[in-house]
Parts: structure tokens; C-alpha cells; sequence
């Protein structure tokens, strides 16, 4: 971390909600950390009473979203904007995107004080990658600070990243399309937006039965369809093939796309800027 001090320490954020799960915790816990507690665990076992293959959509998003960046390292991305990143867990973007390329540079971005509590140890000693405590949709505080500043330079392509996020925005009061303009007006030509969202379409009803009951959590699921999605990249050309199930973006081999693509119950979708 930089000698500005603790980030955690600074971070006001929102207040630590231990009396409803959480989604990132509940994620954490998914794919197998121990960033979570008891309140999320138990949720989590309720929603796979409801869905039971849950699980494996938390662990094909991961899996779409460690392609992605693949995907931008081989487009020649060294810059990297992982908005609402979530915890620190195996196989994040710094991982991959240094795997291919150590001068790669990260910035995690979330609002949840144990994520970004936890990533001062994970990233410790890693000048390259760091975690902000920010709201993805303050934008300006986001480009503003000090860590995205040093570490980013919007001179040049960057990847920004929203794995799993905009379904946390209610259309009622919320609008994803607005923030993501923002963050596109200040990208470089040749930059890229990889996002996912849960959907109702081609799903069961166990999709929507999860979506009420993550009305108790403090980040309640607002599914997207294609077209909601598609509108959300505009501005972006997307990517072969366009807007389809996790599984069905650049898979590794036919075997891990399956007969069945939309049980992941989550479209995904990379942009690019012109």
C-alpha cells in the first residue's frame, strides 16, 4: 500500500451491515473464502434451497470475468478498473492480468469496509494493485483518487470492469446507464467494458424467487435482459459474440460451454470504445 496510510482506515463508506447478508460476502463464500459470516452463510444455503445451481453461477462468472481479462492482456491492456470488485478472493484480476504482464496495473474499487479492509493484506508488498473504498457511482471520487490517479492513465486504453454489479441497481432510483457513460466519456479510444448481469430470460422461476429473496440482503438483485444490457454498452462495439450466457463468451473448449449456456443465469458482455 502507498505511505498515505491505511485505506481501510480512511474509508468512511457505508455503515457495516452484520444484520443482513451481504452479496460480496455471500460470493466470497461461494467460491469457497472465508471473508463472510454466519448471517451470510445461512443465506446463501437458503438461496440454494431455491436455486440449487447458484453455485455454479457464482463460479461461471468468475470464470467469465478471469477470461475477460484474458481477453483485454491479449488486446494489449496493461490498465485495469474493477468496479465493484467485491473480495479479494483466488484468481482475481491482478492475477491474471500480472500473470500475463507484472507491469499490469489494478484498481479494485468497492464499498464494502471488509473487502477493502482485507485487501491491504492481499495485496500487500503489490505497488501495481490496489483497492479504493468507493461507491462505483461516485464517479468522480473514483477518478479522482489519489490511488486511481497514480496508478491509471486514462491517456491510454484501460479495461473497466463490472462483474456482477449493475444488477444491484433498482430502475426505480438508480441508473447504471449514467455512471457507465461517465466512466465512457473519459476512456481512450481502444478502451473496454466487461460487464455481467443476472436475467430472467430463458430461466425458471427459481431465478425470480431468488431475486425477492434477496430483498433481505443489502444489495437486492434487479435482473437485466439483452436489451437492457445492450443499451447499457452504448457507445461501445461489442465484442464476438455479443451479449449471451457466461459460458458462451470465448470459451476455453465446447465442454465448458454445455448443452444448457443459460442455467449460469447471467448474460456477459465486452465492449469496445472506438
Amino acid at each position: 500500500m502507498t505511505a498515505g496510510g491505511s485505506e481501510a482506515g480512511k474509508f468512511a463508506g457505508k455503515d457495516l451491515e452484520l444484520d443482513k447478508p451481504n452479496p460480496a460476502r455471500m460470493y466470497d463464500y461461494v467460491l469457497g473464502g472465508e471473508l463472510n459470516y454466519a448471517i451470510d452463510r445461512q443465506f446463501v444455503s437458503e438461496i440454494l434451497a431455491t436455486m440449487p445451481r447458484a453455485r455454479d453461477t457464482a463460479l461461471l462468472n468468475r470464470y467469465w470475468l478471469r477470461r475477460a481479462v484474458r481477453y483485454g492482456t491479449q488486446q494489449g491492456i496493461r490498465q485495469f478498473l474493477d468496479l465493484g470488485s467485491g473480495m479479494p478472493t483466488v484468481g482475481q484480476v491482478h492475477e491474471i492480468a500480472q500473470g500475463v504482464d507484472p507491469a499490469a496495473r489494478v484498481v479494485y474499487v468497492d464499498n464494502e469496509r471488509v473487502a477493502v479492509a482485507h485487501s491491504e493484506i492481499v495485496l500487500d508488498g503489490n505497488d501495481r494493485a490496489e483497492m479504493i473504498g468507493a461507491d462505483a457511482e461516485r464517479v468522480d471520487e473514483v477518478l479522482g483518487h489519489p490511488t486511481t490517479r497514480r496508478l491509471l492513465d486514462f491517456g491510454q486504453p484501460v479495461m473497466v470492469l463490472m462483474s456482477a454489479l449493475v444488477h444491484c441497481f433498482s430502475p426505480v432510483d438508480r441508473n447504471p446507464a449514467t455512471m457507465i457513460s461517465r466512466y465512457r466519456n473519459v476512456l481512450a479510444s481502444g478502451s473496454y467494458l466487461a460487464l455481467s448481469s443476472f436475467t430472467t430470460e430463458q430461466q425458471g422461476d427459481d431465478i425470480v424467487r431468488a431475486a425477492e429473496l434477496s430483498k433481505d440482503t443489502s444489495e437486492p438483485i434487479h435482473p437485466r435482459s439483452r436489451d437492457e444490457i445492450r443499451g447499457l454498452m452504448a457507445g461501445f462495439e461489442l465484442v464476438d459474440p455479443g451479449i449471451v450466457f457466461t459460458p458462451e463468451w470465448h470459451p476455453e473448449s465446447p465442454e465448458d460451454v454445455g448443452e444448457e449456456p443459460e442455467l449460469s443465469g447471467v448474460l456477459a458482455a465486452v465492449g469496445y470504445k472506438p
